[in-house]
């Protein structure tokens, strides 16, 4: 193999008087190669590519005993010499484009200005190379997308603006931190074949920070695991993945949900507890300058379905086809609703005040996000004796003490939590509390919004296993609005399939995921990123 373009050694990295988040690893990147960093969130990952670029906050402390860059000591270069390697020489794309992009500037001024920054050209020729990056990045109509701002655009055409960003200064190494996590895996595919057909355009070498082992086994020249901030398994692609070594690294490829899971759901017929007919959600578009209604968006189209009792039907498909606006919709938490909704065989269209109130207690919902969905000022157990202070207040207040402690023991969390504010605990643990407040009115149905898209494989499948189980115990029901066909297999016994805001297949998850139908249907599943194994 040819000289190392990246080589760190010894690096450890320390916040305050805490222990190392990044301690004492070394690893090298070569020229043209697409180098993998995996492990769960809080491994250490995105700080080791912090520490590189010297982005670390300032009550970071680093030691490192070489980090060098195409033969230069990158710990040795003056802050203001260091701006002409980072955006230049290395790029990276972080992992959430909304919150990495200027709201206030248009996609092309935020190109135009790394080119303007790293090269002396003229304002026509910037112009002219920004809609050549756009058009590199395959974004549709680059001169209109050019006056866009970063709210105008979809998720993935977000991303793409990033990677064209990232390509401005033509960078010999470019990091791509969870470039794809919370995407539709239709476009999670068209983002990494982007990325690989640019490194070979160019021969800029990738260092790609996942913790998606699918992904990672199809794209990586070799793979590098850590875990509590060490790298506990490193080696080339074929033999990570045929003969992972570490038992963390074991962990990690077990976790991993599998397609021939859905084999196990049995065909069994159950009472309706659920039942959609002819749903619709439409949003107003308001013009002029009263703002008349002068068209609508049909986020959802006329759909119907039935779920039964202690069952689960995922909802699929992607971003914008109307997944969220319809679970929202059915519970009543946005207006412009329309179509007849039976709850065990009441018409909650009919019902209004206090009785809709208390039917409702009987639906809850787990959002994708779950530290956004939570009152950061209130305490754990505040939040989840909210529900049962509002919907049972003929229970005392030593009752609902008693029951937030047995909720939480339910949902793995120990009793002390309910002491701590959500900011002190993890993704997969921020969405147990939400699970947890779901479950303290003890509804039949809980609407799960996403609640996996964003955790590590083996955080996902420790949720996942939450609600087999508590669906078990409690006879729950379950509709799963996802993107992730392979958790579908999982845990649904039924799927929807939805395009455009209407549902376009709809069967068994066995036939649905097996024997697919529809066309579309087929080119989700095609999508689906599957462990490579050589």
């Amino acid at each position: 193999m040819t000289e190392a373009l990246l080589t760190v050694n010894g690096l450890s990295v320390a916040f305050n008087q805490d222990d190392n988040v990044v301690d004492d690893i070394s690893f090298e990147v070569f020229p043209g190669e697409t180098f993998a960093l995996v492990g769960e969130s809080g491994s250490g990952k995105s700080i080791t590519a912090l520490s590189v670029l010297r982005l670390l906050p300032g009550n970071a402390k680093l030691t490192a005993s070489e980090i060098d860059f195409a033969g230069e000591n990158l710990l040795a270069i003056p802050e203001m010499d260091f701006c002409q390697i980072r955006g230049r020489r290395i790029a990276m794309i972080f992992q959430d484009p909304m919150t990495s992009l200027n709201p206030v500037m248009t996609v092309g001024d935020q190109i135009g200005e790394v080119l303007e920054l790293h090269f002396s050209w003229a304002k026509q020729a910037i112009k002219q190379r920004t809609l050549e990056l756009l058009e590199q990045v395959e974004i549709p109509d680059p001169e209109r997308r050019y006056r866009d701002f970063p709210h105008q655009l979809s998720g993935g055409q977000r991303q793409r603006v990033m990677i064209a960003i990232a390509l401005a200064g033509e960078p010999h190494l470019l990091i791509a931190d969870e470039p794809t996590t919370a995407l539709d895996v239709t476009i999670q595919e068209q983002i990494m074949e982007l990325l690989e057909r640019i490194q070979k355009q160019t021969g800029m070498a990738l260092w790609l920070i996942s913790h998606d082992l699918a992904l990672v086994s199809n794209i990586a020249d070799r793979v590098a695991v850590m875990q509590n901030g060490k790298i506990v398994e490193m080696g080339c692609n074929e033999a990570f993945f045929v003969h992972p070594k570490h038992a963390y690294t074991q962990e990690l490829l077990a976790a991993l949900p599998s397609m021939d899971s859905c084999l196990n759901h049995l065909k069994k017929e159950k009472p309706s507890l659920l039942k959609l007919t002819d749903f619709k959600v439409y949003y107003p578009i308001r013009k002029g300058i009263f703002k008349r209604v002068v068209d609508h968006v049909k986020a959802v189209d006329g759909v119907s379905f039935e779920l039964q009792q202690g069952k689960t039907l995922a909802l699929v498909g992607e971003s914008g086809c109307g997944k969220t606006s319809l679970g929202k919709g059915l519970l009543n938490l946005i207006p412009g609703t329309s179509g007849e909704v039976l709850f065990e065989g009441v018409s909650l269209n009919q019902l209004q005040g206090d009785e809709l109130r208390l039917k409702r207690s009987e639906m809850q919902i787990v959002f994708q996000d779950p530290f956004s969905s939570m009152n950061p000022r209130m305490l754990v157990g505040e939040i989840i004796d909210e529900g049962l202070r509002a919907l049972h207040s003929d229970i005392s207040a030593a009752e609902r003490r008693e029951q937030v402690v047995h909720l939480l023991q339910q949902v793995d969390l120990p009793v002390s939590s309910a002491y701590r504010y959500p900011h002190e605990f993890s993704g997969g643990q921020r969405q147990r509390i939400c699970i947890a407040r779901a479950l303290a009115v003890k509804p039949k149905l809980i609407v799960c919004d996403e609640p996996t898209s964003a955790l590590d494989v083996s955080v996902q499948a420790q949720i996942i296993e939450l609600l087999k189980n508590l669906q078990q115990e409690q006879g729950l029901s379950y509709l799963f609005i996802t993107h992730n066909i392979a958790v579908v297999a999982e845990i649904a016994d039924e799927v929807a399939v939805m395009n455009q805001g209407k549902i376009i297949e709809y069967g068994h998850v066995e036939q649905v995921l097996k024997n697919p139908v529809n066309e579309y249907t087929r080119s989700l599943l095609n999508a689906v990123p599957v462990l490579k194994i050589t």
